[in-house]
């Protein structure tokens, strides 16, 4: 994975030449010109390249072809040390409470919901890039199993559950019943 960005390239976007048709489309037009890429997709070419760089960072530098679920865990564990989410200790007096009353010294990591997105849109890029699904390290079985500990962790720990929201059922409309069906 070369995320060496080329600054002749007239289409450089830093995503390493591997550009899908979507990403060019929305990159680039045929005159040259460029238009912005939505948040989602210029949030998940930055985390693409945050990865790569960190694969390339590596010791030994791993190559995408050799990045398993452990590589990934490995990173995802990495990322905590970036993290704003104050997730308390079970020896913390402030355990399961979400509004501590007073400040401790729990460690600071990645919210659960954040890890959660990057882990969908690094799952995204990984096939966009040329990964074949069935071969994703990012849809693993031990990526998902990792967040969902994550996710109970942090519940019990900040006392907040993360219930899966219920999708609510399209209601017909109630002024106007549906029509009878015409008679041939």
């Amino acid at each position: 994975m070369d995320l060496i960005p080329n600054p002749d390239s007239p289409h450089s976007d830093n995503s390493g030449g591997h550009s899908s048709p979507q990403q060019f489309a929305s990159s680039s037009s045929s005159t040259g010109t460029s238009t912005a890429l939505s948040r989602y997709e210029s949030q998940k070419r930055r985390d693409w390249n945050t990865f790569g760089q960190y694969l390339k960072n590596h010791r030994p530098p791993l190559s995408l072809a050799r990045c398993s679920d452990a590589h990934v865990l490995e990173f995802l564990r990495y990322l905590d040390q970036f993290g704003k989410t104050k997730v308390h200790t079970q020896m913390c007096p402030f355990f399961g409470h979400p509004s501590p009353p007073a400040p401790c010294p729990c460690p600071l990591r990645q919210a659960w919901g954040s890890l959660d997105a990057l882990v969908g849109r690094l799952r995204a890029a990984y096939e966009e890039n040329g990964g074949k699904p069935e071969s994703n390290p990012f849809g693993a079985p031990a990526v998902r199993l990792y967040l969902r500990e994550v996710r109970d962790l942090q519940s019990k720990a900040r006392g907040v559950s993360y219930e899966k929201k219920k999708r609510k059922k399209p209601q017909q409309d109630r002024r106007h019943p549906p029509l009878p069906p015409a008679a041939t």
